[in-house]
């Protein structure tokens, strides 16, 4: 039967690959990758490298299908749900089409495929279909989060204290009552300029882990309007930026 992997590949450094996803990797006969367009295109040639350095044997294909845009003036949650039917239709074509009954696939997902990745919730409505069959395994990878945390040399939690993972449309809407740490991921409208609270410290990352790496940290207030400027510039420059932060209610460590 066919068998489709799902690969995380860590938050950019070809470092963070692990050796169970090496192992992974020099498995796959197939490789499905999603063209996002030229302004993405470095997304796809990290996914070339790191075959390109780990795999030994040079006999696998890969095959490319350009991603659906998301309807960005539709309700979000709307939106989201015909962007992954649309997905989904994509990811059977290409898994039916391309991968013999007896190969495995890969989709290598940028950092870790349990969190803020659509690619498990496609897989499971293309098996939910009927049309084809695969089984499938997940890879875990590193994180922005714990790549966040590894460059600013943190932990994300204090002592007995719980840490909150949410997203900037989450956190336009206030801080989570009682919690004092909070990793914010997916934020492209740069909300924590909404929170007005001065006790509160930032550190955040963008690139991390490669040659554009760009880190900062400090009192919000104070520190804000340079993040906005730096990812404004960052992300005209190439064209795409992935960045996450957490914020932290000051008070002793």
């Amino acid at each position: 039967m066919r068998k489709v992997f799902i690969i995380g590949i860590g938050a950019g450094n070809p470092d963070y690959v692990t050796v169970q996803a090496i192992n992974a990797l020099n498995e796959i006969d197939v490789f499905f990758v999603m063209d996002k367009g030229p302004e993405k295109e470095d997304l796809v040639r990290l996914r070339r490298d790191i075959c390109e350095r780990y795999i030994k044997d040079k006999s696998y294909r890969m095959v490319e299908a350009v991603d659906p845009p998301r309807d960005r003036k539709a309700p979000y949650e709307s939106s989201v749900e015909a962007w992954h039917e649309q997905r989904a239709a994509i990811y059977e074509r290409m898994i039916g089409q391309e991968l013999g009954d007896d190969e495995y696939g890969a989709f290598l997902v940028w950092g870790d495929p349990s969190l803020y990745d659509s690619t498990l919730r496609i897989i499971e409505r293309v098996l939910a279909r009927g049309t084809i069959t695969f089984e499938y395994e997940v890879i875990p990878g590193v994180s922005s989060i714990q790549a966040l945390a590894a460059r600013h040399r943190i932990a994300l939690n204090r002592i007995g204290q719980s840490m909150h993972i949410t997203t900037g449309r989450k956190i336009a809407e206030g801080l989570p009552n009682n919690i004092d740490d909070v990793v914010v991921m997916l934020d492209a409208d740069c909300s924590f300029k909404n929170i007005r609270d001065s006790e509160i410290d930032i550190y955040w990352g963008a690139y991390i882990g490669t040659e554009d790496e760009i880190l900062v940290a400090g009192n919000l207030r104070e520190v804000m309007h340079d993040i906005e400027r730096m990812r404004t510039e960052a992300k005209s420059r190439k064209g795409w930026i992935m960045d996450t932060y957490l914020l932290r209610k000051s008070k002793d460590q």
